[in-house]
């Protein structure tokens, strides 16, 4: 009924029309303003503030520094609280800190009466520090003598991780076989940032005992229990309410200001605080995506298989951990998962503190960072044996029924091998690797494509769990609550098509509240991972079928018929063999709610502990123009093709695709966030910050391989992070085919173009 239509987004005429409120909108206008005071060094101390001038502007209620908020240290990312200390993030922030670790890191906040007062007293504080040399890569933070950044992890490694896998180590397998073909490569990813378009924002106040914080945030509830943690009061005295929100990416899949603001309105007496940070502070002073060095290896015989691997990743984490090794590790998983070896598989993983700002959950986690070394490296061994890159991957991608070894996800649904034969359909591939095959002049052109996999939620690694309340209300609608967020992704449009596909009831009787409310909504662990349709949705479909099957006893109590005689669709209570219409649902509830012989509000809600996961996958195929003298890329064409199970709403679908690809672009083409040999961010604005614009943008064309996933609600799997991670390595190598110039780090700017087209001798 519901599932597989096109139905417009629930939100869509609110959010055109301007009619949605985000926070901003419903800020009380009567708030202070706080002003974060960030440090201009990027390693050091703070050894005292003087606050004289600042508190003379007229304006300022007060100023809280470093010195004054409570010495607990709280972790902010956006996982699963775990009753064992082992499985728990790290805990290593403090909401004002003493010691520097990034430039541009939170040492005080001003409260003001207004924008303009908080603004200038906090240019006003004087602060006097201990510098230490920066450490800006992991090879400094890394070396003999740098700086301790944290003193709970000397060395500056946050954490290392290995496996292997196979009978014989990389070394061993070419000691066995000297005949293989052995690329030995160093790809490189840089940090870049979200750019989600609402900034980071909240407002705090104290009403009844609890401290209630309306945010912009990806999750809510996780966000009541760190600002808990953060300030050392009960979870249950912190309120947390998420109204619509402009985008987050994952940035908000952190908890950001949100302890600071909430802590702050404690200063005041609870008098309402407003905390917006501006474009520049979003961009330096939130979460970057990690830049990640790779070491990598691989052999491969003459036939083109596969034997063995081997993988070394660095991991820049910036000041603090934020989601900490889940990144790198993650990274490793997926090296590991989309091709078989023959005999050896080796990886070494390292997450390493340094001086730039912190790297945190983004589109894709760790997982775009990898494909672009895994599908370079796989370009790489192709051409070293003279074997087209696409048979290449057919011979030695994972089979159908992949297990993995170490968390046991299995590839339930394989679409892979048909998403590249779609690609390769699409672009034209044999005859177009053919044609670019031997240029001459300034401008050339090649095809080039890369695969992915991406599993659907974070079980085993994390807890997954979700709940959904409906009630049914007198007029035989439907009020849908879900602890689940939506954050622009369409999430409330397809749990809203879910519903109506178990209950019967159309979708424009079903309301679902997009606003979140930790004293209110049932209890979810927010927007990340891909898990939403796929573990909220098991809670929604659970929760539909003990709605339905309370709405038919009912039923069955009214019409004096067996409930499994009845049924509900389109709205009606319908006998099962007939679909004869017995009574409206509208007549049904009314009755329900104010009978005189049998009254009851008929509700239902759900707890779905979700053990189960699932990997998507699929392709995307990029042909591209390359004009040598300008270093410039023009991507001509490009399509994803994704296996992401049974479509809820195709349009949607296809749109998350898109949105997907236009990151991917700019990760490939332009984006990289910069920093001097201080550590102070170069570019945090969007005039130095390259993102492309719908002029950078060619036409985005998707496909889906639709294969019903077994372990899916509805046949569905993941969709949200999957379409960021292939295009970087797809426009790589279709740059390594129109040119032969294999450029290994990111992003393809003119600059470096044109620094390895002279260094081939190309212009």
């Amino acid at each position: 009924m519901g599932v597989g239509k096109e139905l417009k987004r629930v939100d869509a005429y609110e959010k055109v029309t301007g009619g949605a409120k985000y926070v901003a909108d419903l800020a009380p206008k009567d708030l202070l303003v706080a002003k974060v005071v960030h440090s201009t060094i990027a390693n050091g101390v703070v050894k005292s503030f003087d606050l004289e001038e600042a508190l003379k502007v007229p304006g300022v209620v007060k100023i809280v520094t470093c010195f004054d908020v409570p010495d607990i240290q709280f972790p902010t990312p956006g996982h699963p609280w775990s009753v064992e200390a082992a499985h728990q993030d790290v805990s290593d922030r403090k909401l004002l800190n003493t010691r520097v670790r990034v430039y541009g890191d939170d040492i005080a906040a001003v409260i003001a009466e207004n924008e303009i007062a908080a603004n200038r007293a906090a240019r006003l504080v004087k602060v006097e520090y201990e510098v230490y040399e920066p450490l800006l890569t992991t090879d400094e933070a890394m070396a003999e003598g740098a700086t301790t950044l944290h003193e709970e992890k000397p060395g500056n490694v946050l954490a290392h991780s290995s496996f292997q896998l196979g009978d014989m180590t990389f070394d061993q397998a070419l000691k066995e076989e000297p005949s293989l073909h052995v690329i030995e490569r160093t790809y490189e990813t840089q940090p870049v940032q979200h750019c989600h378009l609402e900034v980071p924002v909240s407002y705090a106040y104290m009403a009844n005992g609890k401290i209630i914080v309306t945010s912009s945030t990806q999750i809510p509830h996780i966000v009541r229990r760190v600002i808990g943690q953060a300030l050392g009061v009960p979870w249950g005295q912190i309120r947390v309410i998420k109204p619509y929100i402009g985008g987050g990416f994952g940035n908000k899949q952190d908890v950001l200001y949100e302890p600071l603001n909430a802590f702050l309105c404690t200063q005041v007496g609870g008098r309402g605080v407003r905390l917006e940070l501006t474009r520049e502070e979003t961009l330096a002073c939130t979460r970057v995506r990690h830049a990640i060095k790779f070491h990598v290896k691989g052999a491969v015989r003459e036939d083109g298989t596969l034997v063995a691997r081997k993988f070394e990743a660095y991991s820049n984490q910036g000041g603090y951990a934020s989601h900490g090794h889940a990144i790198v590790a993650n990274a490793a998983n997926a090296f590991k998962q989309l091709y078989h070896e023959e005999k050896a598989l080796e990886s070494d993983s390292y997450t390493v503190y340094t001086n730039i700002t912190v790297g945190g959950a983004m589109r894709g986690y760790g997982i775009p960072q990898s494909d672009f070394a895994t599908e370079c490296l796989t370009d790489d061994l192709a051409n070293a044996i003279g074997m087209d890159p696409l048979e290449f991957r057919f011979k030695n991608c994972m089979p159908e029924g992949y297990v993995d070894p170490h968390t046991k996800v299995k590839f339930n649904s394989y679409g892979l091998k048909k998403c590249m034969e779609k690609g390769r359909d699409y672009i034209h591939w044999d005859e177009k690797r053919k044609a670019y095959g031997n240029q001459t002049g300034p401008v050339r052109r090649g095809v080039g494509m890369a695969i992915f996999c991406y599993k659907t939620g974070v079980y085993p690694i994390s807890l997954e769990t979700a709940s959904c309340r409906m009630i049914l209300n007198q007029d035989g609608s439907i009020q849908l609550q879900m602890g689940a967020t939506e954050i622009g992704q369409g999430a409330d449009t397809v749990f809203t098509q879910m519903a109506a596909e178990v209950t019967g009831i159309t979708e424009d009787r079903i309301y679902i509240v997009s606003t979140q409310d930790t004293d209110i909504s049932p209890f979810d662990t927010g927007a990340y991972a891909s898990r939403q349709t796929y573990v909220s949705g098991k809670a929604l479909k659970q929760t539909a079928q003990l709605l339905k099957e309370r709405i038919l006893d009912y039923g069955s109590y009214l019409l004096k018929m067996p409930s499994d005689a009845l049924d509900i669709q389109d709205n009606n209570v319908v006998d099962k063999e007939s679909r004869e219409c017995l009574v409206t649902l509208e007549a049904l509830a009314t009755e329900a709610f104010y009978s005189l012989d049998r009254s009851v509000h008929i509700t239902a809600e759900s707890t779905y502990h979700c053990k189960e996961n699932t990997f998507s996958s699929g392709a995307c195929f990029a042909e591209v123009e390359v004009d040598m003298p300008l270093g410039k890329i023009k991507v001509l064409n490009i399509i994803n093709v994704h296996d992401s199970g049974t479509l809820i709403n195709p349009k949607l679908a296809e749109a998350q695709v898109h949105g997907g690809m236009s990151m991917g672009l700019g990760y490939a083409l332009s984006e990289q966030l910069l920093f001097d040999r201080s550590g102070r961010p170069l570019n945090d604005n969007l005039l130095d910050y390259k993102l492309p614009t719908a002029m950078d943008t060619p036409d985005l064309h998707v496909d889906f391989v639709q294969l019903d996933d077994p372990t899916g609600p509805f046949g569905n799997k993941a969709l949200g992070e999957p379409p960021a991670i292939p295009v970087a390595p797809a426009i790589r190598n279709a740059l390594l085919h129109a040119t032969g110039v294999a450029v290994d780090s990111l992003p393809l700017d003119p600059q470096k173009l044109v620094s390895h087209f002279k260094e081939a001798g190309l212009i």
